[in-house]
């Protein structure tokens, strides 16, 4: 034992140096403040209320608002999302119901072969755009994003994505969303 140094191992007791008291206890404050926040119940029934409006489960919005800070203003549906294939699809009639009772705006990001004009016309999508391509590097994504939200004055992170296709979920980070939900969660809720 003659050979291994005291100091290892040891956790050299106690910091004595100027305000470790107050940092301790601040940081317990402020870290008991953040994990144990107690929201008044007239703010729980309105965010509540909201997620109603929006279709989505109190526990995925209140995620979605925490994790961003805003509330969600919008959606972005990829035509996948949509089941809108092939030219001449037509919209399912519970996915058209869903869309007409979200209180948001709604966004189509159409893949080719879809024409977005025609798919803008739809009742319950407020704009539709081009997709980025399928498997495109992150530039062109984050482009085709650009596009699809240029002249609204929503903000990115206020935005969920509704997608159907894996590589879809690489468009959150691309176009700075809020987060996504898998169509078949968000249309059978």
């Amino acid at each position: 034992m003659s050979g291994i140094s005291p100091s290892i191992g040891h956790n050299n007791g106690p910091a004595f140096d100027r305000g470790v008291r107050f940092r301790t206890v601040a940081w317990s404050k402020a870290r008991k403040g953040l994990l144990g926040e107690t929201l008044p119940i007239e703010v729980i029934r309105m965010r509540v209320r909201r997620a109603t409006e929006l279709g989505l489960p109190y526990r995925s919005y209140a995620s979605i608002r925490a994790s961003t800070g805003r509330d969600v203003l919008g959606f972005l549906f990829s035509s996948n999302a949509l089941r809108l294939i092939r030219a001449g699809d037509a919209l399912p009639a519970p996915y058209a119901d869903r869309l007409a009772q979200i209180k948001a705006t709604r966004i189509a990001a159409v893949h080719r072969p879809l024409d977005p004009e025609t798919i803008a016309t739809l009742a319950g999508i407020d704009r539709a755009g081009r997709a980025p391509a399928p498997l495109a590097g992150w530039g062109r994504q984050s482009a085709a994003l650009d596009a699809l939200f240029e002249d609204t004055k929503l903000p990115r992170d206020s935005v969920v994505l509704i997608h159907d296709a894996p590589f879809e979920v690489e468009w959150v980070a691309a176009g700075k969303l809020a987060g996504f939900i898998p169509a078949p969660a968000f249309f059978s809720a």
